[in-house]
């Protein structure tokens, strides 16, 4: 329910892009469920036109608690009040918002116009001159200030009469400011071009009832770009063909949409640069500058001259002699290479020590610099793609390890990166690991947020999920066979004879042999029909019902059907945290969630060390707020964030991939249909450290494994750098 409160704006605590404020505001009067709170300074939190400590407001909206800083009061919609005394008349005058009028002018002029000053302004200017000292110049500054600053409510008010919300109509005041209604007027889809925080869809809603016609040009062109973006962020492509893009949009639009018509459209975005053309390949402008950036930076890297250590070899003995261990060939290459190389990419399946080979380039590259721990930490970078990588890297290494988001400072009310192209980073040594979760947009821009001859190490096997974002960098990479790679093959992890890993490379071949399972402690394969399998998981569940949550997963495939991770999430939560009288409830939707529940986080939230993927324990609930562990780091959400975390007993394979648990249950049916793919369930095996149980029928375990097409991304990563290398070899060839 929405309350108000009237009073006066004090001051700023945080200033975002788009007229977004955090700010403190003093308390003159309020709705009768906030009369004790007249007097005081509370936080509030909004958009805004501007904001003048010498105004009166009412805002209006609710007050929440924020995770990190408490209670605020979120303002939904807001207005200013125009001063109606004499007194308030002359300080609003007197302010500074008004050019060469001071106190001294300002009560001359309310002396002589009293309380309809302002609207004598506005309507009959001409009057001030009637008062002695008031100029010409004074009127007009008067008149024009004073009708800027009621137009631009004006505006905000037009905006919500076409359909925009508030909070839209300040984000869209705040970017154009006066130009607001002549860009509607010319072009209300620019709002989505230009704006990301409005939606293609709201203003295609807005458009059409305002008039525009189904086929309008700039209909047309909008939703191509909302296409292309919407395709390649669902299907992982860095471009799409013509034809595709063609059905796309009529389907978007909801009507046929000439051929003429959508091909003068498409030609338009080409010649504007919004749009790039390569042969048959239409890109977005952001996708081809992220590819490009990608491939011109990694091949400036691998083109540099190698760096000369004395005495390398005798470093990497003398650490193998401190680590008591004995690396094979493939690591002594690997942990060379990671020395001499400014980029290098080392790649492998699970068991072949990719983890070692870290801690030991890390533990080598102090050892050659000499540098203190406190140094060390501000010239190295560990990084991963999600917040369990990168802890599972700092317990690896004993330094700092952060997501990438992390380390680029991801700032969540502007939706940007604070370190970038202007602001860069001054480490000098990246290591990323899980290099297959890295999509083309964020590698892109980690690459923006550092120098360009900083040195980088790509850690990953690529026979995983690719990311979930556009691309497959690390595959292209890999195959273009043109970069310094150096893949393990040597199993360690487990001993060679782990059953869980050696299914794993069955699978990654395509062959299922089922004397592999139930014949140790690790691999279990139980027989069951899709309406048996949810029966089975229950009675595993009971056998480890008093584990630790980090150490037990059930990873599935789908969210829908019988054996959905939604179902199983249900049936798991009363083996694991039944209900009781000493644990509060609370219903989000159709979810309940009681206290010691596992969650799994949904969204990135860096400002609270928490990220997509990450498993927690609610400790608390109340109306108010439900607070969750993660890893002894307890997040406070609001019911407005309620929707960020959910069940997190059975999750998808997607979800887990970069993280790891000492037992897994790993379900496979006819149900899961499309998603029978091979590395999905290599994925969802390689999660496994120490048991791995999988339920269903073996037929579609085979099929799994045979089905290698079912993510075929169409990326340019790979010929771009094949092309490059070979230009450059060429060139040298003639220079010598």
């Amino acid at each position: 329910m929405s309350s108000f409160i009237k009073g006066k704006y004090r001051r700023s605590l945080f200033n975002g892009e788009n007229g977004y404020i955090v700010g403190l505001f003093k308390i003159s009067d309020a709705d009768e469920e906030n009369q004790d709170l007249i007097g005081e300074t509370v936080v509030f939190t909004g958009y805004f036109i501007e904001l003048n400590e010498n105004d009166t407001y009412v805002f209006n909206g609710k007050f929440i608690i924020h995770q990190k800083y408490g209670e605020q009061f979120n303002v939904e919609s807001y207005e200013r009040c125009m001063p109606e005394e004499k007194d308030s008349i002359v300080e609003f005058l007197s302010s500074g918002l008004f050019k060469g009028i001071g106190e001294k002018k300002a009560q001359k002029i309310v002396d002589v116009l009293g309380k309809e000053t302002l609207n004598i302004i506005l309507e009959n200017p001409n009057n001030l001159l009637l008062i002695k000292g008031i100029t010409a110049k004074n009127v007009s500054d008067l008149h024009d200030t004073l009708e800027e600053y009621q137009a631009s409510y004006k505006i905000v008010l037009a905006l919500n009469d076409l359909g925009f919300a508030t909070k839209d109509s300040m984000i869209i005041y705040n970017h154009y400011h006066s130009r607001t209604l002549d860009v509607i007027d010319e072009n209300i889809y620019r709002l989505y071009e230009d704006i990301k925080e409005i939606s293609f869809k709201k203003v295609d809603v807005i458009a059409l009832k305002s008039g525009y016609a189904n086929d309008d040009l700039r209909r047309i062109k909008a939703s191509i770009l909302y296409v292309m973006n919407e395709v390649c962020n669902t299907y992982g492509h860095s471009y799409l063909y013509f034809d595709e893009i063609y059905n796309f949009v009529n389907r978007c639009l909801n009507c046929f949409i000439g051929e003429d018509k959508y091909s003068s459209s498409l030609n338009s975005l080409v010649l504007d640069l919004k749009v790039i053309k390569e042969d048959t390949r239409y890109f977005l402008k952001e996708m081809y500058e992220d590819e490009m950036l990608i491939v011109n930076r990694i091949h400036y890297l691998s083109g540099l001259n190698r760096q000369k250590i004395k005495n390398l070899d005798t470093m990497i003995h003398e650490l193998e002699e401190s680590q008591d261990i004995k690396y094979n060939d493939e690591q002594l290459l690997a942990i060379r290479k990671s020395q001499e190389n400014h980029f290098l990419i080392i790649t492998g399946g699970p068991g072949t020590g990719k983890t070692t080979i870290v801690k030991a380039i890390v533990d080598l590259y102090q050892d050659i610099t000499g540098l203190g721990y406190d140094k060390l930490t501000e010239k190295i970078a560990l990084l991963a793609p999600t917040g369990r990588a990168s802890k599972r890297l700092s317990e690896t290494t004993n330094l700092p390890a952060y997501t990438i988001h992390r380390f680029l400072k991801w700032n969540k009310e502007l939706d940007h990166f604070q370190i970038n192209e202007y602001n860069k980073s001054d480490v000098e040594f990246v290591i990323i690991d899980e290099g297959s979760m890295v999509d083309v947009n964020l590698l892109a821009s980690l690459f923006r947020g550092l120098r360009s001859d900083t040195k980088i190490i790509i850690v990953g096997d690529y026979n995983q999920l690719p990311s979930v974002g556009p691309g497959q960098v690390l595959k292209d990479l890999i195959e273009s066979d043109v970069l310094d790679v150096i893949k393990l093959n040597y199993l360690y992890r487990q001993s060679s004879d782990s059953n869980i890993i050696n299914l794993a490379y069955d699978i990654n071949g395509g062959n299922v042999d089922e004397k592999i399972f139930n014949k140790g402690s690790d691999l279990f394969f139980k027989e069951a029909d899709s309406i048996d399998i949810l029966e089975q998981v229950k009675r595993i569940c009971h056998s480890y019902k008093n584990i630790d949550y980090k150490d037990f997963q059930i990873l599935v495939p789908m969210y829908k059907t019988l054996n959905g991770i939604d179902n199983i999430n249900r049936a798991a939560q009363e083996i694991f945290n039944p209900k009781s009288p000493l644990k509060k409830e609370i219903k989000v939707g159709d979810v309940l969630y009681r206290e010691n529940d596992k969650v799994l986080q949904l969204t990135n939230m860096p400002e609270e060390n928490i990220f997509n993927g990450d498993l927690g324990i609610i400790k608390k609930i109340d109306k108010k707020e439900i607070v969750v562990d993660f890893d002894d780091n307890e997040v406070r959400f609001t019911p407005a964030n309620f929707n960020k975390f959910q069940l997190g007993y059975a999750i998808s394979i997607h979800k887990a991939q970069g993280s790891e648990f000492k037992t897994v249950v790993l379900p496979v049916t006819r149900e899961y249909n499309k998603m029978l793919y091979r590395k999905l369930y290599y994925t969802g095996i390689t999660r496994a450290k120490k048991e791995l149980y999988m339920i269903g029928d073996l037929i579609y375990l085979r099929k799994a494994s045979q089905n290698n097409d079912s993510d075929i991304r169409r990326t340019t990563i790979k010929e771009r750098m094949i092309k490059v290398v070979e230009e450059r070899d060429e060139q040298v060839k003639k220079e010598n």
